[in-house]
């Protein structure tokens, strides 16, 4: 059987908004194009800056959902002010379970009153929201989904992700963790037209799987990589920078990974260390303190990504790979 992991680029197509979704191969580990749905049909800004403002939050959640709201409000305040168009929140932003079976208890639909609260601060302050790792209720009591949600700035929903890979490991010294025992995993992989580009959407420890940031660039034509995470302590201090500039490079995209940071409970600490990560790999946001609150900012430079596609073509390579 035979498979790409890089394939051409397909021909853009201007003046539509796409979800494109895909299931998981029976032959493969990962999943493959299946689909492409039109959501809506918008053109392109054919005036676009060469250059967008953006932001990544820094925070430590808990499980008071009033006091997270209050430190996003507080927050996004920031992020405006800074000019920013854009801004980025972590994995878990809006709830931080204490004990097991909580974030079971808080979940909710899509429009329920938490997001609606969220929906209202985007318009309020005339910014867009990535809300990565939302706890969506599930298909049953069991289970919920661990939902990347991207607001405009007029405070409606543009593009939902459910996390694919889900976190079930035994980190070295450290926690075991069974994601998969309350959430339902994620089947369409998602990238959206937005003015700060054509984002890819993922959440966590997606970062672990480069074939779907592969496909996320080379299939659907993403441009920005959103990587909303609440990485271990372990498992961040061994590994976060190097995914993170790793799928930077590869994908020759820019990649926000808006990081939790420090001890929300007495069984929980989070590693921190928010970037901003150009297409070359260089970190061009970082907070001055891994474990501090507050934002980074960095423009989206859409020369950069031209320039940078432009001097390494790897897009026109197709590499194959026969698995027996």
């Amino acid at each position: 059987m035979a498979f790409c992991f890089y394939s051409q680029v397909p021909a853009k197509q201007p003046s539509s908004r796409l979800l494109l979704s895909s299931t998981p191969n029976s032959n493969s580990l990962y999943p493959h194009p299946r689909s492409v749905q039109v959501l809506a049909v918008a053109p392109r800004e054919s005036t676009m800056a060469n250059s967008v403002r953006v932001a990544a939050a820094q925070m430590t959640s808990i499980n008071d959902l009033a006091a997270n709201f209050a430190t996003c409000s507080r927050l996004v305040k920031e992020a405006s002010a800074a000019g920013a168009k854009l801004l980025c929140f972590p994995e878990n932003f809006s709830y931080v379970a204490a004990k097991d079976g909580d974030s079971l208890k808080i979940a909710e639909s899509l429009d329920g009153p938490i997001m609606k609260g969220y929906c209202s601060l985007a318009r309020e302050s005339s910014i867009w929201l990535s809300l990565g790792g939302f706890q969506e209720k599930g298909s049953d009591d069991a289970h919920l989904r661990n939902t990347h949600v991207l607001i405009d700035d007029a405070g409606n929903i543009r593009s939902t992700y459910s996390k694919m890979f889900l976190f079930d490991v035994d980190v070295p010294g450290g926690m075991v963790f069974k994601e998969s025992s309350f959430t339902e995993a994620g089947k369409d992989i998602v990238a959206v037209d937005s003015p700060f580009g054509r984002l890819g959407v993922t959440v966590c420890y997606d970062l672990r799987f480069p074939e779907l940031y592969q496909q996320l660039r080379f299939n659907h034509e993403a441009q920005v990589l959103l990587v909303p995470a609440a990485f271990t302590k372990v498992t961040g201090q061994a590994h976060w920078e190097i995914l993170l500039r790793a799928r930077a490079i590869e994908t020759q995209c820019y990649v926000i990974a808006a990081a939790q940071a420090g001890k929300h409970n007495d069984k929980r600490e989070s590693y921190g260390n928010t970037l901003i990560i150009d297409p070359w790999g260089t970190v061009v946001g970082r907070l001055p303190d891994r474990l501090s609150m507050g934002i980074t900012v960095a423009d989206i430079d859409f020369s950069l990504i031209d320039s940078v596609r432009a001097k390494m073509p790897i897009s026109k390579v197709q590499f194959c790979k026969t698995v027996t």
